[in-house]
C-alpha cells in the first residue's frame, strides 16, 4: 500500500502528529503548509481562522516560506497544521525539543488553551519532564514497549518517573 494512502487512511480515521522536527514543506508558506492538512483532513471546527488564532504568532508569517521560521514558529505552524485535520487525537512528538525557552512557552500557551477546550485527546511525547508534569492530566511511562508507570502526574514523584523511563527497577524485597 502506497505511504500516502496510508497517512490518508489515517487522517481520516480522526488522528493526526506533529513530528519531532516539524517536517514542514520549506519551500513552500506558511499558508500553503497549512492548507494541505485542511484540503486532505476531515471537516471540522478547525479552520485556518482558528489555528491563527490558537497560534497568533503564524499571523504575520503566514505568507513568508517556512524554511525560514525559527523553532517556535515552526513548531506552531506544525502543531497548526495536525489541527486542520481535525483529529480525535493529535499526537505531538518532543514539543520543545531544540526551542528557547521563549518559544517553549509560547507553544505550550497555544496548547493550553486547546486542551482546556477539550476538542481532543492530545498524546503529547516530551524531553522536559517539569513541563511534561505541569501539563499533563495523566502520565505514562514507557521502556522498550512496555508500560512501565501510568497514571496522574500527583502520583508519582520526579524519581519514580525517571527510574520508569530509564527502566529502572529496584531490586526484589528491597525497602520503598
Amino acid at each position: 500500500m502506497p505511504l500516502v494512502l496510508i497517512f490518508w487512511i489515517i487522517a481520516r480515521a480522526g488522528i493526526a502528529m506533529s513530528p519531532e522536527g516539524r517536517r514542514l514543506f520549506a519551500d513552500m508558506t506558511v499558508r500553503e503548509n497549512l492548507i494541505i492538512a485542511a484540503e486532505n483532513g476531515r471537516k471540522g471546527e478547525w479552520t485556518l481562522d482558528r489555528v491563527l488564532d490558537a497560534f497568533p504568532q503564524l499571523v504575520p508569517l503566514i505568507d513568508k516560506r517556512a524554511g525560514g521560521l525559527s523553532g517556535g514558529q515552526r513548531q506552531a505552524a506544525a502543531i497548526g497544521r495536525a489541527l486542520l485535520a481535525n483529529p480525535d487525537v493529535l499526537l505531538l512528538d518532543e514539543v520543545s525539543l531544540g526551542l528557547s525557552p521563549v518559544a517553549v512557552e509560547g507553544v505550550y500557551v497555544s496548547l493550553a488553551a486547546i486542551k482546556a477546550a477539550r476538542a481532543m485527546t492530545m498524546v503529547v511525547v516530551e524531553q522536559d519532564l517539569t513541563r511534561a508534569l505541569g501539563f499533563a492530566d495523566t502520565i505514562l511511562c514507557m521502556a522498550e514497549g512496555r508500560v512501565e508507570l501510568a497514571g496522574a502526574p500527583a502520583d508519582f514523584t520526579r524519581a519514580q518517573i525517571t527510574a520508569a523511563y530509564f527502566g529502572i527497577h529496584e531490586p526484589e524485597g528491597a525497602d520503598a
